[in-house]
């Protein structure tokens, strides 16, 4: 049985729609019970990719609502609650419970409730007299946001800016490291397994795994624990490996251009939680849901995108030409007398024609709304030479430079002034060594275009620091390693190992790479300093046999910001195994490339790393 995110974090939510009541084979619970339904901002965005309103009806919920909204009492309901367990959250509950607007309160909590906000919880109802009016009070382990079986974000905002800021204390970076290690123990939680888990050394990725395999380890300790089923697989074969990455292992990912049909519409027209909205072909915004219940999207989400257009025409042929012939068949006999021999005939071709066409219906309202993304895909690249972006990026990541003028005349020429910065910090990330004449060049170009050079400031002074590292010898190394991580934080040997981490020609990105290794557990030199963490095996026996693989199933854990190049990399690589592979993938957040650049602004800016252009907008 793979492990299906999507549908684990479904059948909980489900669970807790019913009152926590078990529910049985059609996904509803035995007896029917209406209810409302609160929840907060952040838990609405986890139901949202999940759970559809005609969904919530069936399941007995009748109203709605936000938890900060003015809401008006409803007498004889239980009120489901999915909320966040955070003060202000505990202080609307209990003036709820004190206003007695509903019946019964139904608590679920995201992850878990603190100890002091139970307490509070408590002592504010009792005070109001109001105690008896909250029926449960669950931890629901579900603080994340599942966008496709095997994709989820914790939704943890700028969490690559807090790691690597200069100026953060320990007390916060362990604040971050926290967050991040209680969303994964949320994430196994919701599977009910207990991985191997792998790191390289050092940074934000060590601290994350060493964090969740002491959690682990304490929680399997308690009696009641959340994942006693899986108790007895002691091989690897029966356990994922769970791999945690930083960021800066390969920033470029982050930053380039990609011209696969998914990337670009995220990167481009901004798909978020599944949702899109764009330019209608007769004007007005239309909002389309992209996720697995669509097969276009699921089939050609990872083609480039010139196959994607010949896609939607060939679907669109083979639609018209179904409807011909259902016409065809319904058409009568060709305008010869109609004396009824035949009537048994005509009748069995005008059922079927009527019962296809519910079918045919919706592959043209699929059809159609791929025209639409596609149509205004096609006019963003156009107008940004969003094809050349990627594919001269991609030149560069292969043979680690550009020619000067092929790069000046890309920054001189179309895009926007956010295209043009990603495309010089990648041009900085792919080349060897820095050619300082060559660099003031693309500096003076992007400044003419009035692009803020924040971010490729940032870049350039880690790459600089890199270059130093690289050819001091080991005395004096050990003393620019302390200067820099006083200065820069965790970034500086990451972004060392991240620089040579690019594509190689065949576009596998080092992510891949390494996790296909880890997956098939042989020794190998890339992998050989790689930490290992059995949260199940006794502490001192860390290096036993049976953690090397291989694994079936893998999660990827990208702190710091993912994107969908990645995960549709990890896919492919699922998909080309013998047998086929399980991969998860997860990061704090899915960024844009724009939004992952505004993130490494923030750090320049933080660093006193002026610019003289003006801020990069969108345009």
């Amino acid at each position: 049985m793979a492990l299906n995110l999507r549908q684990k974090q479904t059948e909980c939510i489900i669970r807790m729609l019913n009152l926590n009541q078990p529910v049985n084979a059609t996904g509803t619970a035995n007896e029917e019970v209406y209810k409302i339904l609160i929840y907060d901002k952040f838990c609405q965005n986890i139901l949202s990719p999940l759970i559809h309103v005609k969904d919530l009806r069936k399941h007995g919920v009748t109203l709605y609502f936000l938890i900060d909204k003015d809401r008006k009492p409803v007498h004889d309901v239980p009120a489901v609650f999915f909320v966040q367990p955070s003060q202000i959250n505990i202080q609307r509950i209990i003036a709820d419970a004190s206003r007695s607007l509903y019946d019964s309160f139904h608590l679920n909590f995201s992850s878990s409730i603190p100890r002091p906000l139970l307490e509070d919880l408590a002592s504010g109802t009792l005070n109001s007299e109001s105690i008896q009016r909250i029926s449960k009070v669950h931890d629901q382990y579900l603080e994340f946001v599942t966008l496709e079986d095997n994709l989820f974000s914790l939704a943890q905002k700028s969490s690559y800016v807090q790691l690597n800021d200069p100026s953060a204390g320990d007390r916060e970076i362990e604040e971050i490291i926290e967050k991040i290690v209680s969303g994964l123990f949320c994430v196994l939680a919701t599977l009910a397994v207990v991985p191997v888990i792998r790191c390289p050394r050092g940074g934000p990725a060590e601290m994350v795994a060493s964090a969740l395999d002491q959690k682990l380890r304490d929680h399997l300790l308690s009696k009641n624990n959340l994942f006693s089923e899986g108790g007895g697989f002691m091989s690897s074969f029966q356990r994922p490996i769970l791999c945690i990455f930083d960021r800066n292992f390969e920033l470029a990912v982050g930053i380039q251009h990609d011209f696969r049909y998914r990337s670009l519409v995220h990167d481009v027209l901004g798909l978020k939680l599944n949702r899109l909205s764009v330019q209608g072909e007769k004007g007005g915004m239309k909002s389309y849901e992209l996720d697995s219940s669509d097969p276009f999207w699921a089939a050609n989400g990872s083609l480039e995108f010139p196959e994607v257009a010949v896609e939607i025409e060939t679907q669109l042929n083979k639609y018209k030409k179904d409807v011909d012939e259902v016409n065809r068949r319904t058409g009568g006999a060709d305008g010869a007398e109609f004396d009824g021999t035949d009537l048994i005939g005509n009748t069995k071709h005008l059922m079927n024609a009527v019962n296809s066409l519910p079918e045919l219906t919706e592959r043209k309202q699929v059809i159609d709304k791929h025209t639409n993304i596609a149509t205004v895909l096609l006019g963003e690249i156009k107008d940004r030479s969003l094809d050349s972006y990627a594919k001269k990026e991609n030149d560069m990541m292969v043979r680690g430079g550009i020619d000067r003028n092929e790069l000046l005349g890309v920054l001189r020429g179309k895009g926007s002034k956010m295209d043009k910065l990603r495309f010089a910090i990648i041009y900085l990330i792919s080349s060897d060594s820095i050619n300082q004449s060559e660099v003031e060049s693309v500096e003076a170009a992007l400044r003419e275009s009035e692009v803020d050079t924040c971010a490729f400031q940032y870049v350039k002074k880690i790459k600089s620091l890199n270059v130093s590292l690289a050819s001091a010898n080991s005395a004096s190394r050990s003393n620019i390693v302390d200067w820099a991580e006083k200065l820069y934080g965790q970034s500086i040997s990451a972004v060392t190992a991240g620089v040579k981490n690019l594509l190689s020609s065949d576009r596998q990105l080092a992510l891949t790479r390494i996790v296909e290794a880890l997956m098939e557990g042989k020794p190998n030199p890339e992998i050989d300093s790689y930490l290992v963490f059995d949260p199940r095996a006794p502490k001192s026996g860390a290096g036993s046999s049976h953690l090397k693989g291989p694994f079936k199933e893998a999660m990827v854990f990208m702190i710091g910001g993912g994107n969908y190049v990645e995960h549709g990399s990890l896919q492919e690589l699922a998909q080309r195994q013998q047998p086929v592979k399980h991969i998860i993938y997860g990061t704090t957040e899915i960024l844009t490339g724009m939004e992952f650049v505004e993130q490494l602004t923030l750090l320049g800016q933080k660093m006193g790393l002026g610019s003289t252009g003006a801020p990069a907008s969108t345009h």
